[in-house]
């Protein structure tokens, strides 16, 4: 796929309601299944360190745009097969161990203008509802051939990117031991890579967002 008319193909409003998330997760009920989701770039023996870099020929907006959405679906799996196990009581901020908690904030909402303190499932929930509007805004993340990616495109993939891996913190250092007891370690590790290779090739994340899981990061990634 290359080009904006590869990319529209991938990135229509039909693609996005296809995947799209559910506003309440099946407690109990939904599986692991990023092995069925996962396409080929995330097949056993690549490497997805080169897997990320730009192809010949193809638009770096359009590439990360594709990237966006496919990160986003993956992570609201991933949730979705732990979330029976983060409720109200289990986790009632939204952290990442001790040293990191984060607050809600969405200046376009009337409820949540400044940082709020939530528990984790609700943070996450107002986090992937915010994400699947950011994505299906054609003024930020345009499908039509011949329309511009705004100017401040990549400055709201950053906070979109940088929102979504908190949801990997939280994932990683309060409910790995669930990850390991579904069989799901490896597949969560497998989607964790190919996003941290990617959001570092292209300087999508902070290295102080990356903080809290920096050591195992160390020794999946390094």
């Amino acid at each position: 796929m290359a080009g904006r008319s590869g990319f529209a193909q991938f990135f229509s409003r039909d693609k996005v309601k296809t995947f799209k998330p559910k506003k309440k997760f099946e407690q109990g009920t939904l599986k692991f299944n990023l092995h069925k989701q996962a396409n080929a770039s995330l097949s056993s023996g690549i490497d997805l360190k080169e897997v990320v870099r730009l192809p010949p020929q193809e638009d770096l907006n359009d590439w990360i745009a594709v990237h966006v959405v496919d990160f986003f679906n993956r992570i609201n799996l991933l949730y979705g097969t732990i979330c029976e196990y983060c409720t109200e009581e289990t986790c009632t901020t939204m952290s990442g161990g001790p040293r990191y908690e984060y607050q809600w904030c969405d200046t376009d909402s009337v409820k949540y203008k400044k940082p709020t303190a939530l528990p984790a499932p609700k943070y996450i929930s107002l986090l992937m509802d915010w994400v699947e509007s950011q994505i299906n805004d054609e003024n930020i993340f345009p499908v039509k051939v011949g329309v511009p990616f705004p100017k401040n495109y990549l400055q709201v993939v950053k906070k979109l990117l940088t929102r979504l891996y908190r949801v990997f913190v939280h994932v990683y250092i309060h409910h790995f031991d669930t990850l390991v007891a579904l069989g799901a370690e490896a597949h969560v590790n497998t989607c964790y890579k190919h996003f941290y290779y990617f959001v570092v090739e292209y300087n999508l994340v902070d290295k102080k967002e990356l903080e809290p899981l920096r050591e195992m990061t160390e020794k999946m990634c390094l």
